[in-house]
């Protein structure tokens, strides 16, 4: 799968160990704060990590494929990546682990709008300099957020990849024992929950005297106050530094401006294209179940 700024060709390179982590989201669904909870899980709270170095986007095209194969190959911690990819475009690894953060496709989109307008030049000069040639080039947007979201929803996710095939493709394995599913408003209900599942699912045993400081790291406030220091790689490439890229994390500001037949569009495009069991879970979470839901 080759897209302007992934390459997913890097995975057949890539050595795998035991108990390797895989970040898998869709972009803007929550894969930093996820990458977050897992790097604090694994160094225990330790403050100023360069998420970013550690846990590298590996089919990203923005850096030279040797050096994140390298850069991986030299960690002797336990290693964490992240992936944009749905699951039948990479290297499906039985000893490593997986996460999936999935979130509402209508607060993606909102978030994608954001990320994509405050891209720095800087930014999206290093998005179209290792971009395919063949691929029209990246540029601001110059749309509004609704007019926006109408295109993303009518293409499946332009200007970047598709939405449903991502989605669907890691529901359709959820049942596998080395996948968890989160959902991202769940983390947002209950963050020291979902942390604590996510520990579980990686085997890993936490300090009880260390875990409120784990959680205060891994929460939105602490994220944008660090940002500068804990993600050094984004300050030039968006306006506004990490705290532009991190931003609010809320969810449910399109309901205010979509109109009926925006909404009732973009659920019945979930439903045909997800199944309605997926499309609950999508919209609703693991946490909160539309009513009459069979999902537990």
């Amino acid at each position: 799968m080759i897209v302007p700024h992934m390459d997913s060709r890097i995975w057949n390179d890539f050595r795998f160990r035991d108990g390797d982590v895989v970040v898998a989201t869709y972009a803007k669904s929550g894969t930093t704060w996820m990458q977050q909870i897992v790097s604090q899980l694994l160094f225990d709270g330790e403050e100023h990590l360069d998420v970013m170095q550690i846990a590298p986007w590996l089919e990203s095209r923005i850096f030279p494929k040797e050096q994140l194969l390298e850069s991986l190959e030299a960690q002797q911690h336990r290693r964490s990546m992240k992936t944009h990819l749905p699951a039948d475009a990479l290297v499906y690894s039985p000893s490593a682990k997986y996460i999936y953060v999935a979130r509402d496709g209508r607060d993606v989109c909102w978030s994608l709008y954001n990320h994509h307008m405050n891209m720095s030049d800087e930014g999206l000069a290093a998005l179209n300099e290792r971009a395919d040639p063949a691929r029209p080039r990246f540029e601001r947007p110059s749309k509004s957020v609704v007019d926006y979201f109408r295109e993303w929803l009518e293409k499946d996710g332009y200007p970047f990849w598709s939405f449903w095939d991502n989605v669907r493709s890691w529901w359709s394995i959820r049942h596998l024992p080395n996948l968890l599913m989160v959902h991202h408003a769940d983390l947002k209900a209950d963050l020291p929950g979902e942390m604590r599942r996510v520990a579980e699912f990686l085997d890993i045993h936490v300090d009880h005297t260390r875990w409120p400081t784990i959680v205060e790291h891994c929460t939105f406030d602490y994220m944008r106050r660090h940002g500068s220091v804990n993600l050094p790689r984004i300050e030039r490439m968006f306006i506004g530094g990490a705290a532009s890229f991190i931003y609010k994390g809320t969810n449910g500001r399109w309901r205010d401006e979509l109109s009926p037949q925006d909404l009732e569009r973009y659920e019945m495009t979930a439903e045909q294209r997800l199944g309605a069991e997926c499309a609950a879970w999508l919209a609703h979470g693991r946490l909160h179940p539309e009513p009459g839901s069979a999902m537990n």
